[in-house]
């Protein structure tokens, strides 16, 4: 059954974490429970950092998979000194949450390969290793996968291996190539697709002016990789957050139906009046939302 609700502040029930958010950004002796670790991995070391929570030792633990040319604390969020996912780690290990966010090998700290090597199929093969490591450390501890962006992507293939208790998407990449192509360019997109050298690499300027370079094998697997098709196999709760103004992975909510439309389990979408990033140019208020509402959502299950 697919739930499809505006998003809403929810009150009483969960007026400790309404406190929390409403809280200062200083960390508290409970926050500071923040460790880098090294998980290993077939591609190299994944460096990420694992947010212990002083809360019920039966919550699960959460792992938050970044976005395309993203890292693990992910984009700085204005009037903080965080990420979009150092915050959301924080306020997840303060609601009883534990954490591990990584950088995919190729990107941030997890330099064992350069980010132009970067494939779906790398990325997901990480997440994987994170999962593994997590079950290690955690054996009590069932666990939910969490992707932005093309985060989204290699999450939803997770549910569909590794059975998660629960999947989040935000904002998730749910057709690769018109995304992609959107981003990059069309003819520039064909060019390398077009490709028989693993070796040759492309380079692109972004809509927002940076740059980023890309390996061919990349470009096969726009047309190779289907994360709905990956959501199809997945019948554990999902809940999806996308943005009404969401530019880069549009149009929304029709790409966050996509993928309620085929999951067979319980679905909960909810439409926020954002953009691709929630937001965060301006200030922390929907993140922070969105946060508050998973956090319900989780406690729910």
């Amino acid at each position: 059954m697919t739930r499809i609700l505006p998003a809403s502040f929810p009150t009483a029930p969960f007026a400790r974490v309404l406190c929390l958010l409403a809280a200062p950004l200083s960390l508290s002796p409970a926050q500071a429970a923040e460790t880098m670790v090294t998980v290993p991995a077939e591609g190299g070391k994944i460096i990420g950092t694992f947010n212990d929570a002083d809360g019920a030792a039966d919550t699960p633990v959460i792992l938050l998979l970044h976005g395309f040319t993203g890292s693990r604390d992910e984009l700085p969020v204005a009037g903080t000194d965080e990420g979009v996912f150092s915050r959301a780690a924080r306020l997840l290990a303060e609601a009883g949450y534990p954490s591990l966010r990584i950088d995919f090998i190729g990107s941030g700290e997890s330099t064992d390969k350069t980010w132009q090597e970067t494939t779906f199929s790398g990325q997901i093969a990480d997440g994987l290793s994170a999962l593994a490591w997590l079950d290690a450390k955690l054996p009590e501890r069932s666990q939910v996968v969490l992707g932005w962006s093309q985060g989204g992507l290699v999450a939803s293939h997770l549910a569909a291996q590794a059975d998660p208790e629960a999947l989040i998407l935000w904002a998730p990449v749910a057709d690769p190539l018109p995304t992609y192509s959107g981003l990059l360019g069309v003819d520039a997109v064909a060019t390398a697709i077009a490709s028989d050298d693993p070796a040759e690499t492309f380079t692109f300027t972004l809509p927002w002016g940076a740059t980023t370079a890309l390996n061919a094998p990349f470009f096969d697997e726009l047309v190779t990789t289907d994360p709905v098709a990956a959501v199809a196999q997945y019948d554990g709760p999902l809940l999806l957050m996308v943005g009404s103004k969401d530019t880069i992975v549009g149009p929304q909510p029709e790409m966050g139906e996509r993928f309620a439309n085929y999951h067979p389990g319980a679905t909960e979408m909810k439409i926020y009046p954002m953009d691709h990033s929630f937001n965060v140019f301006t200030d922390a208020s929907t993140l922070d939302q969105m946060l508050v509402e998973t956090v319900s959502w989780l406690g729910a299950l």
